[in-house]
């Protein structure tokens, strides 16, 4: 089990960029698979994107791809997520997970995951 903390939400306006970082605690960081989720107010929490334990490979929704981009420094059991070319519908509570399960190298599936963290709330303004 990991302790996860999110960061980095925010107030932008559309166009603009952040960047999310989700610290660990312990010294498993890179055995979990890490995620990023979102949800907006009034819908289901949807996949944003996932990044293998090396962080060789990732995985978005096609709603993110080509705008946002998921890292991992296993050194500092730390996972990022640069969000750019913002939009309204980008609005949400963000919401980083770690998964152990041995089955898969990247997952979409929120029901993998054994952890979550608390959220961070990003508002895009138009």
């Amino acid at each position: 089990q990991v302790q996860l903390v999110e960061s980095g939400g925010g107030l932008v306006q559309a166009g603009g960029s952040l960047r999310l970082s989700c610290a660990a605690s312990g010294r498993t960081f890179g055995r979990h698979i890490m995620g990023w989720f979102r949800r907006a107010p009034g819908k289901e929490r949807e996949f944003v994107a996932t990044i293998s334990r090396s962080g060789s490979n990732t995985r978005y929704a096609d709603s993110v791809k080509g705008r946002f981009s998921i890292s991992r420094d296993n050194a500092k059991n730390t996972v990022y997520l640069q969000m750019n070319s913002l939009e309204p519908e980008d609005t949400a509570t963000y919401y980083c997970a770690a998964a152990t399960s041995p089955y898969y190298d990247t997952t979409s599936d929120d029901r993998i995951y054994n952890d979550w963290g608390q959220g961070t709330q990003v508002t895009v303004s138009s």
